[in-house]
C-alpha cells in the first residue's frame, strides 16, 4: 500500500458506514500505513480519517493539535472522534479547496509548487512558537526513533537512503545541524496536505497530526522532496523562492534522513 487517492470501489470499514447515518461515502485518500479518509456527503459535509488499531496513526493527538493551531491558521475543525478495539476514527469540518495534487493542480504544477512555498511561510509565521505545546524537535524524534528499532530495516528506506549502512544513519543522525529558525511545524508537509482554492491560491493545511516546535527545515526538506515524487523533477528552486529562503542542502539532506526513519 502506498499514498494515494484509493479505487473509487473501496468498500468503507463499518465505523465510517456507522458515523455516514445513510450519507453518500467517498474514499479520497489512503497511507502506507493503512489509514483511510472518506468524505461524507450532505450538507454540511464532512471527512472522516479512520485507521486500524495497530497502524501507530495516534487521530486523538491530530485532533488536539487541530484544535490548538485553529486558534490561528485555518485547519479543519475536529467534529467527532472514537476508537474501538479494531480501529480509532476521527470525523472533520470540510475546508474550501483541493489538494495541492488533484488532477487540477497535477496539471498546473508551477501554481500548485509556488502556493505551498507561500502557504508554508504563512503557516510557520502565524503559529507561535512560545505558546506551542508540542515538540518535534531532533531530541524528542530520535528519542522516538529509539524506541522504534524496527525503522532501522533499510528495507524500510527511501531509494535515496539505500546505499546506506544502519552505522552510516546513526553517525549522520547524530550530526544534527544547527537550529536555522524555530516555527511551529506541520510535520508532513507533502504536497497533498496543502489545499488550493479554485482561483489558485492556498487556503489551507490537513493533516496536523505531527505538528511541533522544529526547525523549519525539517518541513522544507520534505516539502520540496515531495514535489518530485507528485509534480516531476526540478520544481525545488521555486518553492524556496515563494517561500523565501535559499537552498539549504545540509539541513535539507539530515531531515530527509531523520523523516525516512519514521516522521
Amino acid at each position: 500500500m502506498i499514498d494515494g487517492t484509493p479505487d473509487p470501489g473501496l468498500a468503507p470499514p463499518p465505523q465510517v458506514r456507522a458515523l455516514a447515518a445513510g450519507r453518500s461515502i467517498r474514499p479520497v485518500w489512503q497511507n502506507e500505513l493503512g489509514g483511510l479518509t472518506f468524505e461524507l456527503g450532505g450538507d454540511p459535509h464532512r471527512f472522516v480519517k479512520w485507521a486500524p488499531a495497530d497502524s501507530g496513526i495516534d487521530l486523538g493527538a491530530e485532533a488536539v493539535r487541530m484544535r490548538w493551531a485553529s486558534q490561528f491558521v485555518n485547519v479543519p475543525q475536529p467534529f467527532a472522534e472514537g476508537r474501538d478495539e479494531t480501529s480509532t476514527w476521527l470525523v472533520t469540518t470540510a475546508l474550501p479547496g483541493q489538494s495541492a495534487v488533484s488532477s487540477r493542480w497535477r496539471a498546473d504544477p508551477a501554481t500548485a509548487v509556488e502556493q505551498i512555498g507561500l502557504g508554508l511561510r504563512a503557516l510557520h509565521d502565524a503559529l507561535p512558537v512560545v505558546d506551542c505545546p508540542f515538540d518535534a524537535s531532533v531530541e524528542a524524534r530520535l528519542a522516538d526513533l529509539s524506541a522504534h528499532p524496527e525503522r532501522l530495516d533499510s528495507s524500510r528506506w527511501d531509494d535515496d537512503h539505500q546505499h546506506l549502512t544502519v552505522a552510516d544513519v546513526l553517525t549522520r543522525l547524530a550530526d544534527i545541524p544547527p537550529v536555522d529558525r524555530l516555527v511551529v511545524g506541520h510535520g508532513d508537509t507533502c504536497a497533498p496536505n496543502t489545499l488550493l482554492t479554485d482561483d489558485g491560491r492556498w487556503s489551507a493545511h490537513v493533516d496536523l497530526g505531527l505538528l511541533g516546535v522544529a526547525d523549519r527545515w525539517a518541513d522544507l526538506a520534505i516539502a520540496t522532496w515531495s514535489l518530485g515524487w507528485n509534480y516531476g523533477p526540478g520544481w525545488e528552486p521555486l518553492l524556496l523562492r515563494a517561500y523565501g529562503v535559499a537552498a539549504d542542502p545540509q539541513r535539507t539532506a539530515y531531515y530527509r534522513l531523520l523523516w525516512d526513519l519514521g516522521p
